[in-house]
């Protein structure tokens, strides 16, 4: 009979509880978006498109605030992942409230330093026109009195995660998302400065992070007595953590560089054209996301007692993600002008488009390589992920810098999908060395991926919309076809006949 270790582990990473966690993040992530599209075009009618550029980065600013928790909260996810799949029930409490001790300190020195550079950023770096500095410096400094609370957040939302109780996390996560759009459409009617709309999204980090705390009281209940931070914990969560933290800063900062470049090197105006597309078509990450993010623990708890189980967890990401983004990306690539043009006009269209192509292609590929990346740091090695965006890092901003000279915002986005490529091929190959069994299965993932993109590619040079139309009813008729016949396996074809066949009542 298996022991309650073992018993943990399989309870944990069961299949409908990942499949149900997935419905839950897919939920959480995927309501900002729908408000994103109806707020989006009424946020740039009312602000203007310098404006509206500027508060695009303080998203930005506020989604990088992550390198602060120097690794602490993915760290925080994958012990507590390992220690309830270990049964090691009674460091739970000192862990977790070590690591939001260490997050605080960290936070602290994140707002003193991003308070510090912020004149500098906003009046030399950046391309802003002289009637918003000052709006904007504000808006910064405000942003940064929010540092401690928004790792504090994400480091509690990490301890729900690990007991796989995503439905919890996205009870807050989707309010708090669909704030981050409706909140500045809420102020609009009231001013159009960018310092209340600010403001507005700091409160509501406040109040997350406080009902964060709740949640995370109320599943450990051991939380309310053992509040003392234990200096022994430190260190395991610093060894893990540190890797992390140059992942976390170099990460980031190559998937937002590009358009604070653009913003440095032509303009705000120009940031908005890029940005745009890019907030639209980054939302298909959400996919992935959703299914990573349960993966994570799910991985960190099944590679200390069941490898096959994780050979089998990863197989399934990638085909999931394959078979449900595939079809999307081809869509959007091959509708992007019609798309835009509806959306935002003919002149917004024919500045963006190129872009929402490369980039759909590039978040395609990224939303694969997250199941490598996701394994290789449960497995305890953040630092290869880490030396492998060292290494990379000049080599993007160089490309980047002069791509952007050449060929302005298209250069941007041809550079980070470039990186992207590489990204996935790198770390397709790291997983081999933690599960050398799964070869065939790594190599055919390549050449799948290699296939689909060649196929997606095509409808960039059509132009004309009925041969768009044929084309797509073409190959979805047989992506459905080989996806049936060879993607999924005859149990998944069954239970998927099941949900199809099913009638309520």
């Amino acid at each position: 009979m298996p022991d309650i270790e073992t018993e943990q582990a399989i309870v944990l990473t069961s299949g409908r509880m990942l499949a149900r966690n997935t419905v839950w993040n897919l939920v959480g992530q995927g309501a900002p978006l729908l408000v994103a599209i109806f707020a989006i075009p009424l946020l740039i009618k009312g602000l203007g498109t310098d404006r509206f550029g500027v508060l695009t980065l303080a998203w930005a600013v506020v989604g990088y605030f992550s390198l602060f928790d120097l690794g602490l909260g993915r760290a925080v996810t994958k012990l507590v992942a390992e220690k309830l799949g270990g049964g090691q029930v009674e460091d739970i409490s000192g862990l977790i409230w070590t690591a939001l001790a260490l997050m605080g300190v960290f936070g602290i020195i994140g707002t003193l330093v991003v308070t510090s550079i912020s004149p500098w950023f906003v009046h030399d770096i950046l391309k802003i026109p002289q009637a918003l500095q000052q709006e904007s410096l504000n808006s910064f400094y405000l942003l940064a009195f929010s540092i401690p609370i928004v790792i504090s957040a994400n480091g509690l939302r990490g301890v729900l995660e690990a007991y796989q109780r995503f439905d919890l996390a996205n009870i807050v996560r989707i309010p708090l998302g669909i704030f981050t759009f409706l909140g500045p459409l809420i102020v609009l009617p009231f001013s159009n400065s960018l310092f209340p709309m600010v403001g507005v999204l700091v409160a509501v980090r406040f109040l997350t992070c406080g009902v964060f705390l709740a949640l995370c009281l109320h599943q450990v209940p051991a939380l309310r007595h053992d509040i003392r931070p234990k200096l022994t914990l430190v260190r395991p969560l610093i060894s893990f953590g540190s890797w992390m933290t140059v992942t976390n800063i170099i990460g980031p900062l190559m998937t937002y560089m590009d358009r604070f470049l653009i913003g440095a090197l032509i303009s705000v105006t120009a940031v908005a054209y890029y940005t745009t597309p890019y907030e639209v078509v980054s939302k298909l990450s959400l996919i992935s996301g959703t299914l990573v993010g349960v993966l994570f623990p799910a991985f960190s708890t099944t590679m200390v007692q069941d490898r096959d189980r994780t050979a089998r967890l990863f197989g399934r990401g990638i085909n999931y993600i394959f078979i449900v983004l595939f079809p999307l990306t081809l869509v959007i690539v091959t509708m992007a002008h019609e798309g835009m043009v509806l959306w935002l006009g003919v002149s917004f269209a024919d500045k963006s488009t190129f872009v929402l192509q490369w980039l759909a292609v590039g978040v395609f590929i990224n939303s694969l390589a997250r199941v490598p990346s996701a394994l290789v740091q449960s497995s305890g090695r953040p630092d290869l992920t880490a030396k492998m965006h060292l290494v990379e890092l000049p080599i993007y901003l160089l490309t980047l810098c002069w791509l952007l000279d050449v060929y302005g915002i298209k250069g941007a986005a041809i550079a980070w999908v470039v990186r992207v490529v590489i990204d996935t091929f790198i770390l397709f190959v790291m997983v081999h060395w933690f599960l050398p069994n799964i070869k065939a299965l790594i190599w055919n993932s390549l050449l799948r991926v290699i296939i689909a993109v060649s196929v997606i590619i095509i409808p960039g040079y059509i132009t004309d919309l009925v041969v768009k139309g044929v084309f797509l009813v073409g190959v979805l008729t047989v992506f459905v076809a080989v996806t049936w016949l060879w993607l999924l396996t005859f149990e998944e074809r069954r239970m998927l006949k099941k949900c199809l066949n099913f009638r309520p009542g």
